[in-house]
């Protein structure tokens, strides 16, 4: 059946997207904001909780790459009309992403310690950040498993199911760090730091039963592993390949500015954190229509209505952009509290103060990358999108934030940065949508 494109199709699968989407930042913000306001050590903390983050963030986006190949092939599969021919598919790609995510854990936490030295944690920064990553890490594989399966359901073109397993983990979440972090008197001791980590783990052990049990009783997947293997799994291994790549590409910018934060002092990356846990929760809230792209898009692409997929860019371009317009408003009107929500530092909140203004003028343009990001993973672009970021990032972010750190421009040398980065993003997946689509609208 022929997707109609609207306002109310685009908005019944970007509004569930935005929801679930925003779980995993709404995780880090809970613990930032609670471990900012500890009052034993509340910076060190902060800097902790940024600090390992920022790596978890990586190894998850890396690995967590799976999820978009599959939406992708289930989708297009679903817009051709064959979608009974993949149901062996996600077994076997869940299989193979966890199996690769238990490697990376296992080579991981043996050298911790020397992975956040080299992001430049020492002393008890560096003590807690080995603290509360030997326990969010095993919520890693976890975490994988509910974005393959999102991701399944993404194919399906269900929202639906995603934003439910993310609003019950991150209620879940909250709830629990503030039992932990701060205790209940005369019932549980405040277990601070350690205790936010806790409840990551135990809202990450939930959410992944809720995908394995509502996977097995509203869709016909099985995730039975069967024999032989299947022919397009070398392409979404070729594809989740590309993507990992690409998130090395990402991670590369991000771990960088982690650093180079934590080199100008705990303030500094305290600050940082906040900024990044800010953006980053902009970012899923914008790409709950990058969702709707790489939900429709494939399915268009696999029916070949080009006319159908030239007009979907234009419509989550345009809302898209109306999001993050309202998010850059709400962030000037509530400037103060937006950093008052996460630390009661003086010398954190002034030096976020400082650079905030940047994060938000850069919401607008950060709209075009994730939107488009989001379709071109749909249409199975994996190849150009990896090129786009590692070019975005080695030619664009890494010069202008050496150049900031050789100014002497601090953390609004980094935040430039990003700017230029998104930019550049944005840009290159303009052209090629138009270079390559345009031509096909003309002869449909």
């Amino acid at each position: 059946m022929k997707a109609v494109i609207n306002r109310k199709t685009i908005n019944k699968l970007a509004v569930p997207a935005t929801i679930a989407g925003i779980a995993e930042p709404i995780l880090s913000i809970t613990d930032t904001a609670i471990v900012g306001n500890i009052p034993i050590d509340g910076i060190e903390s902060l800097a902790a909780v940024g600090i390992v983050g920022s790596f978890l963030s990586m190894l998850i986006w890396i690995l967590g790459q799976t999820r978009s190949a599959i939406s992708a092939i289930i989708s297009q599969y679903l817009g051709a009309g064959k979608l009974s021919e993949v149901r062996a598919l996600p077994a076997q790609a869940i299989f193979f992403n966890i199996s690769l995510s238990g490697i990376l854990l296992l080579s991981t936490i043996f050298i911790r310690e020397e992975i956040f030295i080299l992001l430049n944690a020492s002393g008890k920064i560096l003590e807690y950040c080995v603290a509360y990553y030997d326990i969010r890490v095993w919520g890693f594989p976890l975490t994988l498993f509910v974005f393959a399966v999102m991701g399944i359901f993404r194919g399906l073109q269900n929202t639906f199911w995603p934003m439910l397993i993310a609003i019950v983990g991150a209620v879940l979440n909250i709830i629990l760090d503030f039992l932990l972090v701060y205790g209940y008197d005369g019932f549980i001791e405040p277990m601070h730091l350690e205790g936010a980590a806790w409840a990551s783990l135990i809202a990450q052990g939930v959410m992944a039963i809720m995908a394995f049990i509502l996977l097995v009783t509203k869709t016909d997947i099985s995730l039975r592993l069967r024999f032989p293997i299947h022919p397009e799994l070398g392409r979404l291994v070729v594809m989740s390949l590309n993507l990992f790549v690409r998130a090395i590409a990402l991670n590369t910018a991000l771990i960088l500015a982690v650093r180079e934060a934590t080199a100008l002092g705990d303030a500094v990356i305290g600050a940082h954190t906040i900024a990044i846990n800010l953006w980053l929760f902009a970012a899923f809230f914008i790409d709950g229509y990058g969702a709707a792209g790489n939900i429709l898009g494939g399915r268009l692409l696999g029916a070949k209505d080009y006319n159908g997929l030239w007009k979907l860019a234009q419509k989550i371009s345009w809302y898209g952009g109306a999001v993050s317009l309202v998010l850059t408003f709400l962030g000037f009107v509530f400037y103060r509290q937006a950093g008052e929500l996460f630390s009661n530092e003086a010398i954190v909140l002034n030096t976020f103060y400082s650079v905030f203004f940047i994060v938000l003028l850069g919401f607008p343009m950060n709209t075009v990358a994730f939107v488009l990001d989001g379709l071109f993973k749909g249409l199975g672009e994996m190849r150009y999108l990896r090129n786009v970021l590692i070019l975005a990032t080695f030619l664009g972010f890494v010069p202008v934030l050496f150049l900031g750190k050789i100014m002497g421009w601090g953390l609004a040398g980094i935040w430039i940065a990003f700017v230029v980065w998104m930019a550049i993003r944005g840009g290159a997946l303009v052209f090629k949508f138009r270079r390559k689509f345009r031509p096909l609208l003309q002869k449909a």
